[in-house]
């Protein structure tokens, strides 16, 4: 049988926030995967080493995770008063599916940097030493994202002494503003309402707030599911019957915010919604040691993202937290404490982050303007990645 070398494909791996993935330039992708399609998916597929039935991204790129297992795509910007477009692929990891249908804010730290780095920005607004504002689209849900990425000696400054829960060594701060941030062209809410009783066989009916700000999520209180609200992995990740209920809810939330007619096709929609859940502050020791009092957050939430609860927080469902933290009567606000808000200190199961999020209310209906949160992002690696000729 002939065998099918290998072709190489210029490739950064980066940290961006609590998640890292492959780094591509639209135009280093072979010809096939220009254009979204079946030969595009199977090229990621294969990078990032998916579908794997053992769960370990073995051989590929991915870390068996949903914060490593992703990829993006990023070319100078179609859109005007924009530097650069973004593409994210979320990638399964048991299954030959990549989910374009959000975006990850955590990464969304790292396109800046790679921008700069890799002629994306018009080197006329690069200065010697400073902060270049990038202006990504997000071309996944339509929205902009404004980064402002340090330059020392005309390089983008990775080192520094932020530090982010989540991420074991401090890096350089980059503020990453997430204009307009509800999901797409929808409404904030899709439902009109603030909170919902959403009724979940085998659950029961469930208070939650449905929401569509950074990215879609489902947020419903803690003690309704048997919580207090500063679990941490395993107590989710290692019970069988915990994770298919969260899936549940998950597939009955994306039904009810007409995400999908079915809840069936929840299966094919891995990225989105998202489910998370909230409380009032306690103590907690997080998967650091770090010891969180109750009395530093003004609530605790966790998020589960592919279906496993995320070791941090998911940089899209902060903004989700911020939005709905800003709103008077969402379940988040009402965790937080109630009342009028412009930023929130929550608590995760790796430590902390504060978003800020700016709310105006016009009638019934609420805008979100912005949410701010700071990140950081490195270089892990670059060069090129290697895949079989005959993988896409």
């Amino acid at each position: 049988m002939a065998q099918v070398p290998q072709i190489r494909i210029p490739a950064t791996y980066m940290r961006g926030g609590t998640s890292k993935g492959v780094f591509f330039k639209l135009d280093d992708l072979p010809g096939a995967a220009h254009s979204p399609g079946e030969a595009r998916d199977k090229l990621l597929l294969r990078v990032i080493g998916s579908p794997d039935p053992y769960q370990k991204q073995i051989d590929g790129m991915g870390a068996a995770t949903s914060s490593t297992s992703k990829t993006v795509i990023l070319s100078k910007s179609t859109q005007p008063d924009h530097d650069v477009d973004y593409l994210f692929g979320q990638v399964s990891i048991d299954k030959a599916f990549v989910d374009w249908s959000g975006n990850c804010g955590n990464l969304s730290a790292a396109v800046g940097p790679f921008a700069i780095s890799n002629g994306l920005v018009d080197p006329a607004r690069i200065p010697e030493n400073g902060v270049v504002e990038v202006r990504i689209w997000q071309a996944n849900i339509g929205k902009s994202i404004v980064s402002e990425v340090p330059v020392i000696d005309g390089v983008v400054q990775e080192t520094g002494d932020f530090e982010l829960d989540g991420v074991t060594f401090p890096a350089a701060e980059i503020p990453v503003a997430f204009m307009d941030p509800a999901d797409g062209e929808g409404a904030m809410f899709p439902t009109g309402n603030l909170v919902d009783d959403l009724d979940v066989p085998g659950v029961g009916v469930l208070k939650a707030t449905l929401i569509n700000a950074g990215i879609p999520t489902i947020f419903i209180n803690a003690e309704a599911i048997g919580y207090i609200g500063n679990e941490l992995q395993e107590a989710i990740n290692d019970n069988p019957d915990a994770l298919a209920m969260f899936e549940t809810i998950r597939a009955h939330g994306a039904v009810r915010m007409g995400l999908i007619q079915h809840i069936d096709e929840a299966a094919s929609r891995q990225h989105t919604p998202k489910v998370a859940f909230v409380a009032k502050p306690s103590d907690y020791i997080a998967s650091s040691g770090k010891a969180v009092k109750a009395n530093d957050v003004d609530l605790l939430v966790r998020a589960l993202s592919m279906g496993k609860l995320h070791h941090a927080m998911m940089g899209t469902a902060a903004v989700a937290i911020g939005a709905a933290a800003a709103i008077p009567g969402t379940l988040v606000n009402l965790a937080a404490g109630g009342g009028d808000r412009t930023s929130v200190h929550f608590g995760h199961p790796s430590g902390t982050l504060r978003v800020g999020a700016e709310a105006t209310r016009v009638g019934n209906n609420w805008t979100v303007t912005k949410a701010i949160m700071s990140r950081s992002a490195r270089v892990l690696m670059e060069g090129w990645v290697r895949i079989p000729g005959d993988a896409f």
